[in-house]
């Protein structure tokens, strides 16, 4: 061999000098393939990619570290993290993470929305404002400016696929948030989940760690305070002295004449008083349909939104 001759060596060391640099080299491939193994296994790196959340990048170390940071991690054995709470939770498990990537980026959101100081005062006197909004599903453009001069902060945050985050609320720097996902595009949906987020904002919940959650008036083993959120939220959408004694003038034959008629007289959607009778059971899921009125258009062209075609250009900050 050339380079044998030239060096006064055998040629048996240069063979060996190749074939370790070749096994170097095949060593260092598989510790690149290993973790990016170990990468997609822990995170939704696909999910989180396509919704523009992470860049990617074909770099393995490069991803892993955007990835750390997006979840608040110093190395991947850290615990992920919620991007603001005072203590931590246990995010571990594929659903939980998928709930953690869509809380932390409902916090990059929100970040950008500008909203006056806070007070319970502030909250409470705007609730009959936003009361005056659910007539007319048209009226919802009105409702984050009604909260922003509240003090609280409203985004819409798509949800990601596998997930069933509904809503949630959390504090930056004592202002609070309310995220909705609008996984279900209905009026009476987006009624009933704000006001259950509302409720948890004037106990002061999610300062500590976020309130979030898969809203069912209808389940049970609740925590008490979710018991308590769905009965208030309820009670916000229609008065329960109103709807109870619709229920039981009219019940159980509800006609859409009646519907109609007693949503115009309480000054609510139509779809409103249907989501209302069918939460207490006393109406058929099937039952007028045509009445629970989409409302994703209006929400996501007078709110903040991440998701349903708007992808922001959001980098996140180191604290």
């Amino acid at each position: 061999m050339g380079l044998a001759a030239a060096f006064g060596t055998s040629p048996q060391v240069w063979m060996n000098l190749e074939t370790s640099y070749q096994l170097s080299r095949t060593k260092g491939a598989e510790q690149a393939v290993s973790r990016r193994a170990r990468l997609y296994g822990r995170f939704p790196v696909k999910e989180l990619v396509k919704r523009g959340w992470v860049e990617f990048s074909e770099n393995v170390e490069v991803l892993e570290k955007r990835f750390l940071d997006y979840f608040n991690m110093k190395s991947i054995d850290d615990t992920p993290t919620f991007a603001c709470a005072a203590r931590k939770s246990d995010y571990s498990g594929d659903q939980k993470i998928l709930e953690l990537a869509w809380l932390n980026r409902a916090w990059l959101v929100a970040k950008a929305v500008r909203a006056a100081k806070y007070s319970d005062a502030g909250l409470k006197a705007a609730i009959p404002e936003l009361r005056e909004c659910m007539q007319y599903k048209e009226e919802i453009g009105k409702v984050s400016d009604i909260l922003a001069g509240a003090g609280v902060r409203l985004v819409v945050v798509e949800h990601l696929a596998r997930s069933k985050m509904d809503a949630c609320c959390f504090w930056i720097d004592g202002a609070p948030v309310i995220a909705l996902s609008l996984r279900f595009d209905r009026i009476d949906n987006f009624w009933f989940n704000l006001f259950h987020e509302i409720d948890h904002v004037l106990h002061g919940e999610g300062k500590d760690a976020p309130r979030y959650e898969t809203i069912d008036p209808n389940a049970e083993g609740l925590p008490p305070e979710e018991v308590r959120a769905n009965a208030n939220a309820s009670n916000y959408c229609i008065p329960k002295d109103e709807l109870e004694g619709f229920i039981a003038g009219v019940g159980p034959m509800y006609s859409k004449q009646a519907i109609i008629g007693f949503a115009m007289r309480i000054k609510v959607h139509r779809g409103i008083v249907v989501g209302q009778l069918q939460g207490r059971g006393v109406m058929h899921y099937s039952a007028n349909r045509e009445m629970l009125e989409r409302v994703k258009d209006v929400v996501t062209s007078s709110v903040l939104t991440d998701g349903f075609g708007n992808t922001l250009p959001l980098e996140r900050k180191k604290q």
